[in-house]
């Protein structure tokens, strides 16, 4: 789970939903659940469970507090896997026909729940985009998330599971295909600004579909999302935005950080992991010249250092990849593979501009978008009187996943940790969040010393 796609070129190099049609901004009624047996249930204590498709064609189960298993199977026949293992969740269930879905879990019946749906299609920044506005059932207020989602290019409408799990917590959610996924038109991209336009022209959107039902507004910014949703804040105004493991540096800090800790957790010592910053940093000279420039120097370091122990481990988002091709493979093939990425965005200027509260949520052992510069920039900036609460997960990965891990550090996801779910829930509430209410998470509020 990348926040940043970067250019796959190991595989380019290697081998050298259907759309709705309707007018702009026109309202259909339909619902997300389109998998045989999806759907949200309420159990007699009050928990609820998701149960949603995946890209496999497979149904995921979900709970809020983080618990998750994959169904094989059907009816009585029906089995899981917990989280992304390949063990025998214990979990009870029983499924019923595609109408019914979950009829019962962890022996309790279970009974369907239902929101207030509406498809639209609406203009973004040049391109018309595919999105859908779920609220919790009656005539009050909501809040409204407008969610702004990671780097992957499938569809957010048929796979974004919080479909399901914001409307039961009472949080109302606008979900769209970003440019270029699903029934969305254009090409994808990871163009920041581009991705903020698109995301205020949903903010625009979703308060308009909402109508007087439209409580407090916020974006929530996943991964990759983090980055895009201050600029689109500048753009359409909100009442809060939620970032999860996001970072608060550029990509290009991103793809260093990653390659740095592969070199450490492979057991090399500080002058290796020096080493491999500098190629980092080289690498990414490179790929922020759109392969035009920069190969100089990464050329002389990749002569003194691939023989090397720790340069093959010298991974990162590219840093592996732009270190094993030669020169004339990477000028032809980069730029064929940039999806627009702007590496150099500097995060700080949005985030001091921001008026409005900001919850942040880091994975603490995240393997792909490490926290510590992000930990320490928010920190100074809850110093310097910025309204951000920071709240970290310990020993999670990208996701908000715990996982095991093998002698080897090979990772398997077991769950999203407890406390995730409710947390982004009670902010956008505007519920008061307290110190030890969400699971392991160490929270900080506004004003903390660095």
């Amino acid at each position: 789970m990348s926040s940043l796609r970067a250019l796959g070129l190991a595989g380019a190099l290697a081998g050298v939903a259907a759309c709705v049609p309707a007018g702009d901004g026109q309202a259909l009624a339909a619902s997300p659940d389109t998998a045989c047996g999806a759907g949200v249930s309420r159990l007699a204590d009050g928990r609820v469970v998701s149960v949603w498709g995946t890209v496999s064609g497979k149904l995921r189960w979900r709970t809020v507090d983080g618990r998750t298993a994959l169904i094989s199977g059907a009816g009585a026949e029906a089995r899981a896997t917990r989280g992304w293992t390949q063990e025998p969740d214990p979990t009870p269930f029983q499924l019923g026909d595609c109408a019914q879905g979950l009829t019962s879990f962890d022996g309790q019946a279970a009974q369907q729940l239902s929101f207030d749906v509406i498809e639209t299609r609406f203009q973004g920044a040049g391109e018309t985009l595919a999105g859908r506005l779920i609220l919790p059932q009656g005539v009050d207020p909501a809040p409204i998330l407008v969610e702004v989602h990671g780097s992957g290019d499938y569809s957010a409408l048929d796979f974004n599971a919080m479909q399901h799990l914001d409307p039961a917590s009472g949080v109302g959610l606008f979900v769209y295909d970003k440019r270029g996924t699903g029934a969305s038109t254009g090409t994808y991209t990871q163009d920041f600004a581009l991705l903020a336009a698109d995301a205020a022209a949903a903010v625009r959107e979703a308060r308009r579909l909402a109508g007087d039902r439209a409580g407090r507004v916020g974006l929530r910014g996943i991964s990759q999302g983090g980055w895009v949703a201050p600029l689109a804040a500048a753009q359409a105004p909100v009442d809060f935005i939620i970032v999860g493991y996001g970072l608060a540096v550029s990509p290009l800090e991103e793809n260093r950080a990653q390659t740095v800790l592969n070199v450490a957790e492979a057991g090399f010592d500080a002058e290796a992991q020096r080493k491999a910053g500098l190629l980092a940093d080289a690498a990414g000279e490179v790929i922020a010249s759109g392969f035009r420039s920069g190969f100089a120097e990464l050329n002389d370091l990749k002569r003194q250092w691939r023989k090397e122990p720790w340069f093959a481990h010298a991974k990162g988002e590219f840093t592996g990849d732009l270190a094993r091709y030669p020169e004339a493979a990477l000028r032809l093939m980069g730029p064929r593979r940039d999806k627009g990425t702007t590496w150099r965005h500097d995060p700080l200027p949005p985030l001091r501009a921001l008026d409005v509260p900001v919850l942040w949520v880091l994975a603490g052992a995240d393997r792909d978008a490490p926290p510590e510069a992000t930990r320490a920039l928010l920190t100074t900036l809850q110093a310097e009187g910025e309204a951000i609460t920071l709240a970290e997960f310990p020993d999670t990965d990208h996701g908000m996943a715990e996982f095991i891990q093998t002698a080897d550090g090979t990772r398997t996801e077991t769950r999203q940790t407890e406390g995730y779910y409710a947390l982004m829930s009670d902010f956008a509430l505007g519920r008061p969040l307290g110190q030890g209410r969400y699971g392991r998470a160490v929270v900080a509020f506004p004003g903390a010393a660095p």
